[in-house]
Parts: structure tokens; sequence; C-alpha cells
């Protein structure tokens, strides 16, 4: 059971400075009397971005249980978000982290964050940011569970204190009420675009909850990667979740069932999976 939270943030970073001043109203006292077996959480200020280890003091780090990456978000389109990933490189490391290594991540602790952001963009009315996960990517490389939360994905949006405060009351949600064990099934996922919007379903709609996400665009998906991603995940993962359309062509399909049958490791479509 994760205890001990630390929020890294940059002092650079517009939505990790807006996230973080909402946050601190939610930062409990656990020197209170009755406090001292309750979650709390920290914070670290970094004085430049976070993606990169030699900007971390990764033994300050090491002292929490979990830790949780408030960040900007940037995309090509523009497109106002709220989002949610594991970080770790499945190939190329141009964003800090290491080539072909991944953080470790909770699958339970990425499914009830989801399910808290959801549940609050409706509650405090921002339906005009669209929620989504996206695929593991980018560094830093820690050994810590960990997670990355932004606001997306331009300047305004940055400095939005509405959503600076949804993210902030999602996080302080999340840590207060994390349950280890509620869901049945934990998964990874392969294949699908970089924003994986079969997988945002099955994370919401469905019993499942998805870890590390390889995405098509990582393709050829390999045997480590795959090692990578079950190793990586804290809960004991139940199965992969190929995302078949998303997976470029007849033969890389073939090829992933071939190394997750070798490995004996189930399968199944997301389609097949049950999201009543």
């Amino acid at each position: 059971m994760f205890k001990k939270y630390l929020i890294v943030a940059s002092k650079k970073n517009p939505a990790a400075m807006n996230i973080t001043a909402s946050l601190s109203q939610f930062k409990p006292n656990q020197f209170l009397p009755g406090m001292s077996d309750k979650p709390f959480f920290d914070f670290y200020f970094t004085e430049d971005e976070v993606l990169y280890n030699e900007n971390l003091d990764l033994e300050r780090i090491n002292q929490y249980d979990f830790i949780i990456f408030p960040c900007t978000h940037k995309s090509e389109k523009g497109v106002k978000s709220l989002s949610i990933h594991a970080p770790g490189n499945w190939r190329g490391a141009d964003f800090g982290g290491e080539e072909g290594k991944i953080c470790p991540n909770s699958a339970l602790f990425m499914k009830q964050i989801f399910e808290f952001l959801h549940h609050n963009v409706v509650q405090y009315q921002l339906e005009d940011y669209e929620v989504t996960m996206e695929v593991t990517h980018h560094g830093p490389l820690i050994n810590k569970p960990c997670i990355f939360i932004e606001i997306g994905s331009t300047e305004k949006e940055w400095a939005d204190r509405r959503a600076g405060f949804v993210i902030a009351k999602t996080i302080s949600d999340t840590i207060i009420n994390f349950e280890k064990n509620p869901y049945r099934e934990v998964a990874v996922g392969i294949g699908g675009p970089h924003y994986c919007p079969n997988f945002n379903k099955i994370q919401f709609n469905s019993n499942v909850a998805v870890s590390h996400i390889m995405p098509n665009y990582a393709s050829p998906i390999s045997e480590e990667m795959i090692k990578e991603a079950i190793g990586k995940t804290e809960e004991e993962v139940d199965f992969a979740i190929l995302d078949w359309k998303g997976i470029p062509g007849e033969d890389e399909r073939k090829r992933i069932i071939k190394i997750l049958e070798r490995n004996y490791i189930r399968w199944k479509k997301t389609s097949d999976v049950d999201r009543s």
C-alpha cells in the first residue's frame, strides 16, 4: 500500500506551478493526532525540467512510495486536455530517461486517478477539456512507481486555474481514497495510437486496470518490451490487451501473439474486454 507520496514539480513549468499552488490547500498535516497512519504527500520543487535524471535528487525520491509529476502537455493540434501517463521509453530517449527502459507503474493507481479525473471534470464543469490517457513515453527513469498528470496544450490552458484545481483535487482524492485491490484484473496494453482511445474506454468502463501501453509507433513490439511492461507493473498482470486494428499488419499481430504464448501470457483483443 502506498503511504508516502512525493509531488515533483519544476519551477520552470507553468502547469506544474499552477497545479501545486492549488494542491497546497489539500496537503494534510501528518503530525496531527490520528494522522500518522494516513497517506500523505510532500512537495519537491526542481530548478529545471523533471524529464531528465540529472535534474532530480534521486536519493530524495527513493524515500517515498509513489511519485507524481504534474506537468505541461503539448500537442500539434493544441487540444485542451487533462492527461495521465506512465514515464519510460520503448525505444529512443530523446526526452529523458534511457532507451528501452520504463519506470515502475501501478495499474490500480492509474485507473483510480483516471476515474477521479473524469468525476472532477464533470463536478467542476470543465467538460471543455478532453480527459485522456497517453501511452508510456519520455523520462525520467526512476525506480519508484510514478505517473505524469498534465494540462494541455497551450500557455492559456497551463495557466487555467480551473484546470489546475481539478488536477490538484484529483491527486488529493486519489491519494486519500486509493484502494489496493478493488479490481479483479490487471493488464498491459499493446498497439493503438498515442492517445489510446480504446484503452481509455477499457480503463474507464470496465473492471480491468491498465498499466503500461506500447503504441503502434513503437513497432516492432519485442519480447523484451513486453517483459519490461509486465515486470514494471506493481500488481500481478493477468493478461495483455491487443488493440487489434491498432497493430500494423497481420504479420505483426501473429508475431506478438507468438511472443505472448511462448511466455504463457494470456491475451485478449480490446473488443473482447467486457465494458458493461
